[in-house]
């Protein structure tokens, strides 16, 4: 089996190599050692990477990260059945968070959810700051109201 230096690794995943060394004291990712001591990664491992960075761009946190990484199996490369099975827990999340996002993109030259941008425009949006009932910060964008009656 053909494996990668940390070196290599760190040049083909776009992580650098002490990134690399600490997703491994963190239990994210283990490598292979050679008789020198010196680390060696499956070439399967890159997906592994992959998706550790995609997680936590996405606000995933590395013990998340770490309990999904857990449940791949050790001894053969995960499938794409592991991966999407892996993954679909966190879809509700993700869609919640493109939904606040796409609240933030159409309102933000306007109003930023009354958290509050616009004094003169505040008495339609947010008269005598009712929002505050329903929580602190920018509720339009964090808690909008629903469209169903």
């Amino acid at each position: 089996m053909e494996t990668l230096t940390i070196g290599e690794m760190a040049a083909r995943s776009g992580v650098a190599p002490s990134a690399l060394r600490y997703y491994e004291r963190e239990g994210l990712l283990h490598a292979a050692r050679t008789g020198g001591n010196q680390r060696r990664y499956e070439r399967a491992d890159l997906r592994r990477i992959a998706f550790i960075k995609i997680a936590q761009q996405v606000g995933v946190s590395l013990d998340e990260i770490r309990e999904a990484l857990a449940e791949l199996p050790e001894n053969r490369t995960p499938t794409k059945a592991d991966w999407s099975r892996l993954s679909s827990r966190w879809r509700h999340r993700l869609d919640e968070r493109i939904a606040m996002m796409e609240r933030l993109r159409d309102q933000l030259t306007g109003c930023i959810g009354c958290g509050c941008l616009s004094l003169q425009r505040c008495h339609l949006i947010n008269p005598r700051d009712r929002l505050a009932a329903r929580g602190t910060g920018p509720q339009m964008i964090l808690n909008p109201p629903s469209d169903k009656p």
